[in-house]
Formats: C-alpha cells, sequence, structure tokens
C-alpha cells in the first residue's frame, strides 16, 4: 500500500510540475504579445509622425539615444525630440522582431527595421534601415519603453 501512495504522489507532483510549466509559457507568451503591442503601437507612431502615441509608449523616465541627434531623457525631452525630427522627415518603416527576452517586470527586444524615408527640406526618398534595442519595463500592469537605441544597418 504504501508503494501505491507513493506512486500516486509522485504522480501528482509532476502534475503540478507540468502544469506550472505550462502555466509559466502562457503568461511568458502573454508578456510578449504585450511586448509587441507596444512596439507595433510605435512603430505605427514613427509612420503617422505622431508625438502623442510615441509618448505613451514610453515611460515617464524614458531615454532615446538616436544616432546622430543628442539623447531625450524625460517626457519633455521625448516630445521635443520627435517633434523636431517629424519636423524633418516621415518615416515608412516596418519593424521586424528578431528577439525578446522578458526576466520579471524587464524586457529587453532587439528589432531590425526597413523602409523609407522622405525628407522633407528637400523632398527627397531614400532608403531607411536600422538595428535597434528597446528596454521595457512593466509598472501598473503596462509595458513601457524605458531606454531605445538604433543604428544604421549595412543590409
Amino acid at each position: 500500500m504504501g508503494l501505491l501512495t507513493t506512486g500516486h504522489l509522485a504522480e501528482g507532483q509532476t502534475k503540478k510540475g507540468i502544469n506550472k510549466q505550462i502555466t509559466q509559457t502562457m503568461d511568458l507568451q502573454t508578456e510578449k504579445q504585450a511586448i509587441e503591442k507596444v512596439l507595433m503601437t510605435y512603430e505605427d507612431a514613427l509612420n503617422t509622425s505622431d508625438v502623442n502615441k510615441v509618448l505613451q509608449v514610453y515611460g515617464e523616465d524614458g531615454m532615446f539615444m538616436p544616432t546622430t541627434l543628442p539623447t531625450a531623457t524625460g517626457t519633455e525631452e521625448l516630445k521635443e525630440s520627435y517633434t523636431s525630427i517629424f519636423k524633418m522627415i516621415q518615416l515608412t518603416v516596418k519593424f521586424t522582431i528578431e528577439e525578446i527576452i522578458v526576466s520579471g517586470d524587464v524586457a529587453f527586444v532587439r528589432t531590425s527595421s526597413k523602409g523609407t524615408v522622405l525628407i522633407h527640406a528637400n523632398g527627397e526618398t531614400g532608403s531607411e534601415a536600422n538595428r535597434e534595442f528597446f528596454l521595457l519595463q512593466k509598472k501598473n500592469g503596462e509595458w513601457k519603453i524605458t531606454r531605445y537605441m538604433f543604428n544604421k544597418s549595412s543590409k
């Protein structure tokens, strides 16, 4: 009788462990989907030159580190930076998510983007290709961009 009880106990523990792993995997997928939604909102904001939508996806202490421009930190500097950029150019880009790593309430995201850029000053259009790195943090149940930098891609 003791072996039967021990066997059932071990089987029950194995099922609990498997169920926990399934739940964790589902939770991770849910988090990744929420992060992807933030990045797609950001992509849309860039493509529509919508400063307010950009600000919605950043945390209040967000930092934007563009290749050739000064770092912008916090809502006011972000607003100034994106307003200035959108006055200079119009982007039409598509992000490809290369990697998402979630650890608790922090996520690291690596993307690439391709598309076109219209330079308002001269009306010229050219190709646009970048590699991007995002750091997101989950606060009050929402993922927000806390750090973002990019550089030109050779591809």
